[in-house]
């Protein structure tokens, strides 16, 4: 009883069936939609009225229940079912959020970007090439009233990790010559210096961690770990919020003013009050490129571009072509499609409006017309750098991706947007600068995933009033024990053929598992003489092969290149493998390697089976009870997706971190080493311990892992789905099971449910009017014309 009567009503809805406490103003509701069009406003307000509506009804059965079990001792298990999946379908969030990453490295313009898409000039700071902001950042928008901004912090446990592992990195066991302390300082040291200066005033870099300990702060940090600012205003906001989101330069003075914490931010939540441009529920996310040094942080940079559903790479029109920051910003954006959420991936250049005139005429084919104007330049530029990355980049995704990926139909692979064009409009319009693109394939999403949300939630509802109702229903079908009996029969044997098939589903990644392990044992040597040597040789390496060491084959800053021993190592065992992997989590498409695919042909067949049953055996007396089971088994096997996506990332990352594993007491010796040649000994240290671990089948403990890995998914699913059918199949049998008792009445509810899923079509088909009245006004309705230019004469061109 007290597992679901330890409150009368659930939470956040305890006076839902009389008059809410506190309910929101129209008018707050109406300006969740500001950043809509009219018409995407309308269905956005039927969807809500559907969902609310709904919640309400839910609301009011579950007290009904509750009331009618309130005094019993013992509560019939039909009935403690019906209660439990009431409540979590009341508690349900009305949508999770759509997190879209603006993954970028230095200077790219992904601040800029946000800006602009927000419409808030300068808001997040923006400082050309040089690195500008020094966290992960979150902008959404909710109803509120002013402009806020919280703060995250390390716990003061997750600092002190960090503190050992830098006051370790500056360690010397022998004196050194100035000569030789700067043959050996690299960015890793300097960073390492820079951050203790920061917080404990400069001289930290000498004190030994014990030393450090005892040494306050000099920034107030408080106990909450949490600091939370507020303004009326987006500008007094900005101003606040500078100091903690803007990369401190290390050519100042550690003692400048500041809130002198930099070192100690995890990441920052900004909240904007009813936005006209970014809608409530999206979540535009500012993710530094190359993670961080400090384990925590690190960690949330892969977890927050692995939950978002849409990843965007932001790279500057000048460093599109070839350069190595962005081919592997590129390359660990395809890896998060391949280990998280991520669907849709695309490209954003940025920073188009530079036209580079000379160089790009000069670069024209012969023939091609003569260039009138900077505009022309700048808008055929564009065009061909579009055509060209999205070539590339479909190639990139199809050695990685299924053939027939969404991700490779997308329309829009490639976008070249302009941030100050889009404030000054000197040579393109606001159009063309492609921020209202974007801001359009936000809403589209938003709107296309609170469809889907709203349609699931109310057929879910609908399916447990129908139940419910059924519950006090007097015409019960003959015969009905042999029914469930023969269906019992037929979902077990459905469950076995279910477990054989996803068995043979995970097959499919066997033999590219064994190709790659064979390519990695006959490249890892090669692979790693090619992450131990930089063109200086050992100058300027010693200490960053130092944190590589002490972060266990990983080491991440703010301005160099990540560096991942583990997942070079690895890289032959994932190139085999990715185009299968990716096969085998797709969604959407049948085949015989797609496990979701398997699932849905297991739930038709159970659908299928029991409408046939129903109508062959006299549930025709009892449709009711048909339609719930029906509705029932896709609600139990929709909530696997969620399940199997979150394994799907500990799957992917089981060969490199099994690797890492294995190197870990190599690691920990090499990052022991000090003093003369410490460099090349560490190096030693590393080939010798890797040599070894591969000799000993490192790279088959990695396959064997993986397989171990899909193994407990299959057995999780089968597990999962037989508990859930079962607990179904009881809960339809009959009252005269005693599973039931007579309950309070529930009709009106079912009506009004029953009137909410009718309307369901009716939005849907009000939704396709709508946009064909849409698309008929704008083909209708005169272009935009571009600005007045002056005409720009080539002083010499290509013809």
């Amino acid at each position: 009883m007290e597992d679901f009567l330890g409150q009368e009503s659930p939470p956040g809805e305890a006076e839902v069936c009389k008059e809410p406490r506190r309910k929101r103003r129209r008018s707050d509701r109406e300006q969740r939609f500001r950043a809509f069009p009219s018409v995407e406003q309308s269905a956005l307000r039927e969807y809500e009225r559907l969902e609310s509506r709904t919640r309400r009804v839910l609301s009011n059965t579950y007290q009904k229940l509750i009331q009618s079990v309130f005094l019993d001792e013992s509560i019939p298990s039909g009935v403690k079912y019906l209660i439990n999946r009431l409540l979590t379908l009341i508690e349900k969030p009305s949508l999770d959020p759509i997190y879209i990453g603006l993954f970028g490295s230095t200077g790219a313009g992904k601040s800029s970007l946000i800006n602009a898409i927000i419409r808030q000039a300068m808001f997040l700071p923006v400082s050309g090439d040089r690195t500008c902001t020094s966290c992960i950042v979150q902008v959404s928008s909710r109803c509120c009233d002013q402009y806020e901004a919280k703060v995250h912090l390390l716990s003061d446990q997750e600092w002190k990790e960090e503190l050992k592992n830098l006051t370790k990195l500056l360690h010397r066991t022998e004196e050194l010559n100035r000569e030789e302390e700067e043959w050996f300082r690299d960015d890793a040291v300097d960073e390492a210096i820079w951050k203790l200066q920061i917080l404990y005033g400069p001289g930290a870099e000498n004190k030994t961690y014990e030393e450090l300990l005892k040494v306050k702060l000099k920034g107030k940090v408080p106990t909450s770990r949490i600091i939370t600012l507020k303004a009326e205003e987006a500008e007094e906001l900005s101003v606040q919020l500078d100091p903690y989101i803007r990369a401190q330069r290390r050519d100042g003075y550690a003692d400048s003013a500041g809130p002198h914490i930099w070192p100690l931010i995890k990441h920052v939540e900004v909240t904007l009050p009813k936005s006209e441009l970014i809608p409530e529920g999206v979540v535009l996310v500012d993710i530094p490129g190359t993670g961080d040094f400090n384990s925590k942080r690190d960690e949330m940079w892969k977890k927050t571009i692995d939950k978002c559903s849409v990843i965007w790479v932001i790279s500057d029109i000048e460093r599109v072509s070839g350069g190595r920051a962005h081919e592997d910003l590129l390359k660990e954006s395809i890896k998060a499609s391949q280990r998280g959420f991520c669907k849709d991936l695309a490209l954003v250049v940025t920073k188009t409006d530079k036209p580079h005139l000379s160089e790009y005429l000069r670069e024209r084919r012969v023939g091609s017309p003569v260039i009138q104007s900077p505009r022309e330049a700048v808008l055929e530029r564009n065009e061909t750098v579009k055509r060209q990355r999205s070539l590339i980049l479909k190639e990139k995704l199809k050695r990685k991706l299924p053939a027939d990926s969404k991700a490779l139909e997308a329309s829009d692979l490639v976008y070249t947007v302009s941030a100050q064009e889009y404030w000054q409009q000197a040579l393109l319009t606001e159009e063309e600068t492609e921020i209202p693109k974007l801001r359009e394939y936000i809403r589209k999403r938003l709107l296309d995933k609170k469809r889907r949300m709203v349609t699931k939630y109310v057929t879910e509802a609908f399916g447990l009033l129908i139940l419910t109702d059924s519950f006090n229903s007097t015409d019960k079908p003959p015969n009905e024990y042999l029914h469930m009996s023969d269906l019992r029969g037929f979902v077990e044997e459905k469950i076995q053929l279910l477990e054989k098939t996803i068995s043979q589903c995970f097959a499919h990644i066997e033999q590219p598992l064994r190709e790659g392990v064979r390519n990695a044992r006959t490249s890892y040597r090669k692979t790693l003489g090619r992450c131990l040597v930089r063109s200086r040789g050992n100058q300027g390496f010693h200490q960053t092969l130092k944190a590589v060491c002490l972060k266990n084959g990983i080491y991440a800053s703010r301005t160099l290149a990540r560096i991942d021993l583990n997942e070079a190592i690895t890289q032959p065992m994932y190139d085999q493998i990715d185009p299968v992997f990716g096969s085998i989590f797709r969604a959407g498409r049948a085949s015989d390697s797609a496990l979701m695919a398997h699932i849905d042909a297991f739930k038709h067949s159970l659908q299928e089976r029991m409408t046939e049953i129903g109508i062959r055996n006299g549930w025709k007396y009892d449709s009711c009870r048909t339609s719930f089971l029906i509705q029932e088994i896709s609600a139990i096997l929709g909530g696997l997706e969620g399940h199997v996506l979150r394994k799907k990332r500990r799957i992917y990352e089981s060969l490199s971190t099994s690797v890492q594993n294995d190197l870990k007491a190599c690691y920990e010796e090499a990052a022991q080493i000090t003093g003369k040649k410490a460099c090349e000994r560490m190096k030693d240290v590393i080939r010798r311990g890797v040599d070894r671990q591969v000799a000993e089948g490192m790279f088959e403990r990695a396959q064997e892992r993986m397989q171990h890995q899909f193994r407990q998914l299959k057995n999780g699913i089968t597990e999962k789905v037989r508990g859930s059918v079962s607990t179904m199949l009881t809960l339809a049998s009959s009252q005269g099971s005693g599973l039931y008792k007579e309950l309070a009445d529930v009709k009106n509810e079912y009506k009004e449910m029953e009137k909410l899923h009718r309307s369901l079509r009716e939005v849907a088909e009000n939704a396709v009017l709508r946009r064909g009245m849409q698309m008929f006004l704008l083909k209708m309705s005169p272009g935009k014309g571009s600005p007045a230019k002056p005409h720009f004469h080539p002083r010499a061109s290509t013809p």
